[in-house]
Order: structure tokens, then C-alpha cells, then sequence
């Protein structure tokens, strides 16, 4: 294969990884397991903090990080799915490499598993990617956000006792591949504590809880129950209440691996520059064409209900316009998220999406959201299939502040129109 030497290539490259159709990745860890062996086994030559939960992942996940590279630690990131650009899922330092220096890095990687005798798919090869580049670039720590469950998902192939979970919330998500019952979930994502392991969580539901001390206990790993600690509460004045929610479960986390590895703790200036942390679309807030646009990434009840709360708390009654699509992956929550976005605006414009990342993903049709949306009481409802398009009317009709949320392929079109003005 030739040399890539630019995203657009990098995309094309990796787009025979995709699967597509009838072709859907097989939910388990055979490939990417026999894919590390052949690499040799490198996420096992890394200390690793490996993240799993239904919200809050991506997030909990970069003030990992953040809180790591503020005390002093190199540490390589990846996260799922990007938001702009591919090599988001490749961070060092918090920094996604230089598209140069990126596409020299896959490139070498790409040839070197075109000798792999099997296929892996799109994200055990973007997977296998970062944890090879981690020990490459000799990284003290890698912070890993879990892609899809736990217990099956290309990550959780560490081996090393000395790895830390961090589970954070856990609620009712992709019920079609991790179960329909919250235990089932929880098992799943309960699947990434492994022999001795360190798990760090919040008390959840008792179910949830059952389920995540029966395995830790099975595996003589060590559950520790964080705590939102109040006095962390001024350093983080700047953040929507469900990300300081995130980084306290990060604090609690990083305080316990550096007084392991390195006898200290974090300091409050340490932890007050983590929280400055840019975190892509998740509540941000732009300003675009004179009106203030929020993009968030909230795909299930669960997350939106966080998103709004910390909405009203900052904005109290200022009106709010809505620009909404939702993947067919989560139909079965549909409902519950309209209710919730009610609370906030009576405005809503219906879209949709044709893209993918991990694999081709399709939106829920404008047309049949407009019916749920119309059983949440909307009095104004606008169906607009393009995404640009619909856009350009959340524009016109804003007159307070615009939000954009419920996928983040919705995100990914309209951001590249954002940003660009």
C-alpha cells in the first residue's frame, strides 16, 4: 500500500474496515485478541486506566488524563467516536497528533497488519492503533474509553493486575447487544475488572451494584466508592454540574493511582487546570452567526436528562431552540428523550444522518420522530431531512440559544459547517 499523507487518505484507508450491510462485527474479542498477540500484546507494556459506563465515559475519560498530565505524567488517550477529526482516538498529552505525524504512524501500523491474517474491524484496528502508538511513544499511563459494553468490546484485551476500571453511570443503552435489564447491562460493563484490578464508581443502583461486587469479589479486585467531595467545588465553578460530577470521579481516581505508583496527590492548582480541559461536544458552547449555540453529544434519556438540568441551572428561562436527530440504535429511548427536551423548549427541528464511524449508521426518519415529538407536547415542530439545511433554521428561528444534541453524527456534519463560518 502506498504511504498515507492526509486524513482524507487516512479515511480511505481505513474505510475497508467498516462493516457494512450484512457484514456486522462479531461481538467478541477473537480478532482483536489474536491482532495484539501478533503485535505483541503492547496494551500490556502500559499502565492503563480503563473506562466503561453508559454516560459520562468520554468525559470521565479526558480529565483522566488531564489530571495526569497536569501532575506531571505523560499519558496517551483514546476515545470514542471522534467528534472532528480521526485522530482524536490517538492523543498524547491530551494533544491528537499533527495530521503528518498521524498519517506517518498509521501508515507504518496499516502495513504492518496487512500481514494479520484476519480482518479486524474498523475500531479493533483504531484500537490496536493506540495502544500500539502508546508504547511507541513510551507512555507512563493510557486512558481507555470503552467503545461499546465491556465485557466484549476490542478494549479489554489488559492483562495487567495492576490496571484501574473506572465505571461511571450505568443506564439502559444499546439493549439489542448488551441486554434489556440494567443487570444484564451492568454485567457487561462489569466485564473490563479483571484479576486485582483497582474499580473506582460511584453508588449506583442496588442491582447495579450487585452485579459489579460480585465480579470484583469473583476476581480479588478492590471496589472503591468515590465521593462527590463538596470542598473540590470551587475549583470547578466553571463546569455544568454533570461534568463536575465526571471530573470528581476522575479525582478520586487519579489521587489513588499516583499515591500508588508515585506517593502524592494532586494539588488544587493541578485540579483546577484539569478543569479547564476541552472536551468537544459536551455542553459547548459556540457563538455562530451572533447566536449562542450549544453542542452536545446526548444520545439516551440518561444523558439528556443531565444535559437539561445543567441547562436550566445556567440558563434559567431563556429560550431554547431545538435541532434534534437520533440513530435507529435508539429508538427504545426516544420517547423518554423528547419528554425530557420539553421541559426545556417548545421549539424542536426534526433531522437526520447518513454517516459512520465504528460501522455505517443511519438515523431514526424526521418523519417518525415528528410522531414522538408531537406525544411530547411540542407546539412548534419543523421536519427538515438535511442537516445542513435544518441548520440554517435553527439560525433563523433562535432567539435565545440554540441546541444541538442527540447524536454525534448529527454533530459531525454540522460542526465542519461551525467551525468553518
Amino acid at each position: 500500500m502506498s504511504d498515507i499523507t492526509n486524513f482524507i487518505a487516512a479515511k480511505q484507508a481505513l474505510y475497508e474496515y467498516i462493516p457494512k450491510g450484512t457484514n456486522v462485527t462479531k461481538y467478541n474479542l477473537d480478532n482483536i485478541t489474536k491482532l495484539m498477540k501478533y503485535l505483541g500484546n503492547p496494551q500490556d507494556k502500559v499502565k492503563v486506566i480503563h473506562v466503561a459506563g453508559t454516560s459520562g465515559k468520554t468525559s470521565t475519560s479526558y480529565y483522566l488524563a488531564a489530571l495526569l498530565f497536569n501532575a506531571g505524567y505523560s499519558v496517551g488517550l483514546t476515545v470514542s467516536p471522534h467528534i472532528d477529526e480521526i485522530n482524536e482516538r490517538a492523543q498524547i498529552n491530551l494533544q491528537p497528533l499533527p495530521e503528518k505525524e498521524y498519517c506517518e504512524h498509521l501508515s507504518q501500523f496499516l502495513k504492518i497488519i496487512k500481514k494479520f491474517k484476519f480482518q479486524p474491524s474498523y475500531f479493533e484496528v483504531l484500537i490496536a492503533f493506540a495502544y500500539w502508538l502508546f508504547e511507541k511513544r513510551g507512555m507512563q499511563y493510557a486512558v481507555v474509553e470503552v467503545g461499546l459494553g465491556g465485557l466484549m468490546d476490542g478494549t479489554n484485551v489488559i492483562n495487567r493486575p495492576d490496571k484501574v476500571c473506572v465505571i461511571t453511570d450505568i443506564g439502559l443503552d444499546h439493549t439489542k447487544i448488551l441486554g434489556n435489564t440494567i443487570s444484564k447491562i451492568a454485567f457487561q460493563k462489569a466485564g473490563v475488572i479483571k484479576h486485582e484490578n483497582a474499580v473506582f464508581m460511584y453508588q449506583q443502583d442496588k442491582k447495579v451494584m450487585a452485579v459489579i461486587k460480585k465480579q470484583a469479589k469473583e476476581l480479588s479486585a478492590i471496589l472503591y466508592l468515590a465521593q462527590p467531595d463538596n470542598n473540590y467545588d470551587v475549583l470547578l465553578t466553571t463546569l455544568p454540574l454533570f461534568q463536575q460530577r465526571n471530573i470528581k470521579l476522575a479525582i478520586n481516581t487519579i489521587n489513588y493511582v499516583i499515591n500508588r505508583d508515585h506517593t502524592s496527590q494532586l494539588t488544587a492548582a493541578e485540579i483546577k487546570n484539569a478543569a479547564k480541559t476541552y472536551v468537544p461536544a459536551r455542553m459547548e458552547i459556540v457563538n455562530y452567526h451572533d447566536k449562542t449555540i450549544i453542542m452536545d453529544g446526548s444520545h439516551n434519556e440518561q444523558k439528556i436528562n443531565a444535559l437539561t438540568e445543567s441547562i436550566q441551572r445556567q440558563f434559567g428561562d431563556t429560550p431554547i431552540t431545538l435541532l434534534v436527530s437520533f440513530g435507529e440504535n435508539k429508538i427504545s429511548s426516544v420517547q423518554e428523550c423528547m419528554k425530557l427536551l420539553r421541559k426545556i423548549s417548545s421549539t424542536i427541528i426534526l433531522t437526520a444522518f447518513d454517516i459512520g464511524q465504528d460501522e455505517v449508521r443511519a438515523a431514526i426518519k424526521p418523519d417518525e420522530l415528528e410522531i414522538y415529538a408531537k406525544q411530547a407536547g411540542f407546539h412548534t415542530i419543523i421536519v427538515e431531512p438535511d442537516p445542513i439545511l435544518a441548520l440554517k433554521e435553527l439560525i433563523w428561528r433562535t432567539n435565545g440559544i440554540g441546541l444541538i444534541t442527540g447524536s454525534f453524527y448529527l454533530l459531525n456534519v454540522v460542526r465542519e459547517v461551525v467551525f468553518k463560518k
